[in-house]
């Protein structure tokens, strides 16, 4: 069963290893297990609903419990801590389009506010729900996902869009196909949320971020329908799907949603390779990424990231590859290099064969597929670990945003001491590490994880983690990156949009909203004020 105040299913554990927790003790200090709040109790929380009756919406208490929020480090502090401070008073469940318009007929009518719900994974806020006299309605896509439509000879598929990334799989699959988007959130996200927020996923070098897969769809809003056909190109004026893309729930609610498909890939690879340290190892990708090769992922660890992945395995394996690399020079500040490629076998080994080359012009050492096998295999498992840490006394939170190359080595450098230096106030130390997940020609994301001691209370550690956050986004719009590259807007990154869209771009997002929303009644709060 899913869990109601942590990540995934309640089933699965991602235990954190003796050393790895010993790692962290000498890091940035033992910590101190703090007391979780039952659901029982969180229950008990739940005020009475506001709302009158309706056939599609369910006022239980402990549903509307489950739905009043994501995973953003705040939700997590607020549910484990049971200072939740509103919950929806109803939750929806349509099953087809009349169903979505009947729920928003009915919200109109009585002056509610509503909020559309994926799978409930945002880190950064969309679903929290808004204070306020107004009555709220959370409306549940789950029971929208079904496959709709197949075009095998255009390889395009329909989906409803409530249809979450392990199901889309197996309707694709079960007929040859695959959409190839693979958020670290696959097992639990939904379409129309990877849509809403811009989503990337680990294969986007090869598959594409998801605006490049969307090509049509239905949104159901306050005033209408809008269908965007799926043309497989148009110069008819602006592109309607940008409009769609990004909304985060403040125009309307996605129904359909029509993309682009694959033929299942012959052979899949993912090799690895060791840079002796971070300089190296973003010369190389840059070069692979400017190379063009048709690879479908890059992953770089930087050192200390490196460093913590490395810590949490353990065996004959781990000894021999130390050796290995030590012998090639590579030792502490070493940064790891996960690589792929997917299709035809001749298409596969030719890209594969093309950035070894690459790899070694760059004096990274390969080291085979045992390490990306196993990433492969875990890489959906690793988000649990978040679980087990907070059990234990640490909070891990994650941030992300994207740079030109010459950028690249400012940006990440200032976030890093951003956070290390946000708690030196209350006598914290914070332990960060990056990455680079997805990279471009002309530039590459940057996937910042902290990880910091939980405080004695509840609020204080939420004082502590809006210290990091605040200056983890002021860094990041100081040196003028992007302030969001995969997790979206939502209320987290809502104060920091200005810096980047201008003026004038706030201005058209909330004209837009206005067009489709007049009274304002769709996941206000979220994106734009």
């Amino acid at each position: 069963m899913r869990r109601w105040n942590g990540w995934g299913d309640d089933t699965v554990d991602f235990e954190v290893p003796q050393a790895a927790s010993e790692y962290l003790a000498k890091l940035i200090g033992p910590a101190i297990p703090p007391n979780n709040i039952s659901l029982e109790e969180m229950v008990t929380m739940v005020p009475a609903s506001r709302l009158p009756d309706h056939r599609l919406i369910s006022t239980d208490k402990e549903v509307r419990l489950r739905h009043c929020a994501g995973q953003s480090m705040s939700d997590w502090i607020y549910f484990r801590g049971g200072l939740v401070p509103t919950f929806p008073d109803g939750v929806a469940f349509p099953e087809s389009d009349n169903d979505v318009r009947e729920i928003l007929r009915f919200a109109k009518e009585i002056l509610a506010q509503v909020i559309p719900y994926g799978g409930g994974t945002s880190v950064v806020g969309h679903l929290t729900v808004p204070r306020g006299e107004q009555s709220v309605i959370t409306v549940d896509m789950g029971r929208m996902n079904k496959l709709l439509r197949l075009d095998k000879q255009g390889c395009l598929a329909t989906f409803q869009a409530g249809v979450r990334g392990p199901d889309l799989e197996a309707a694709l699959r079960a007929e040859g196909f695959t959409l190839g988007h693979y958020p670290q959130s696959f097992e639990l996200s939904t379409l129309g949320g990877w849509v809403v927020t811009r989503s990337a996923g680990h294969f986007s070098l090869g598959y594409g971020r998801i605006e490049s897969l969307f090509v049509g769809g239905e949104m159901e809003t306050p005033i209408g329908t809008v269908k965007i056909p799926a043309f497989p190109a148009s110069a008819a004026g602006p592109d309607l799907r940008e409009f769609i893309m990004g909304s985060e729930g403040r125009l309307g609610i996605v129904t359909k949603c029509t993309i682009k498909v694959t033929a299942l890939p012959e052979t899949e690879i993912f090799p690895a390779a060791f840079f002796a340290g971070r300089k190296e190892g973003v010369a190389a990708v840059r070069a692979l990424a400017q190379a063009r090769i048709p690879l479908s992922m890059i992953r770089l660890s930087l050192p200390e990231e490196t460093a913590i992945t490395l810590s949490l395995k353990h065996g004959w394996q781990m000894d021999l590859l130390y050796r290995w690399l030590a012998w090639h020079g590579i030792k502490e500040q070493k940064s790891m290099l996960l690589y792929g490629a997917e299709g035809t076998q001749k298409k596969v080994h030719w890209a594969l064969r093309r950035a070894k080359e690459i790899i070694k012009e760059h004096h990274g050492v390969y080291v085979g597929t045992s390490v990306g096998k196993h990433w492969y295999k875990s890489r959906f498992k690793l988000p649990y670990i978040r679980n087990n840490l907070w059990d234990i006394g640490y909070a891990v939170d994650t941030l992300e945003t994207a740079v030109p190359w010459d950028k690249a080595p400012e940006t990440w450098k200032a976030i890093e001491e951003g956070l290390r230096n946000a708690l030196k106030g209350v006598n914290e130390k914070v332990h960060v590490f990056t990455h680079l997940s997805h990279v471009y020609p002309h530039g590459t994301s940057l996937y910042v994880t902290y990880l910091f001691r939980l405080a004695d209370s509840p609020s204080e550690t939420m004082s502590r983690w809006q210290a990091l956050k605040k200056a983890a986004c002021e860094a990041i719009v100081r040196t003028g990156a992007t302030i969001t590259h995969q997790h979206g807007v939502g209320i987290d990154h809502q104060p920091y949009l200005a810096a980047e869209k201008g003026e004038l771009g706030i201005e058209m997002i909330s004209s837009l909203c206005c067009s489709l929303d007049p009274e304002g009644m769709m996941n206000p709060g979220k994106l734009i004020k």
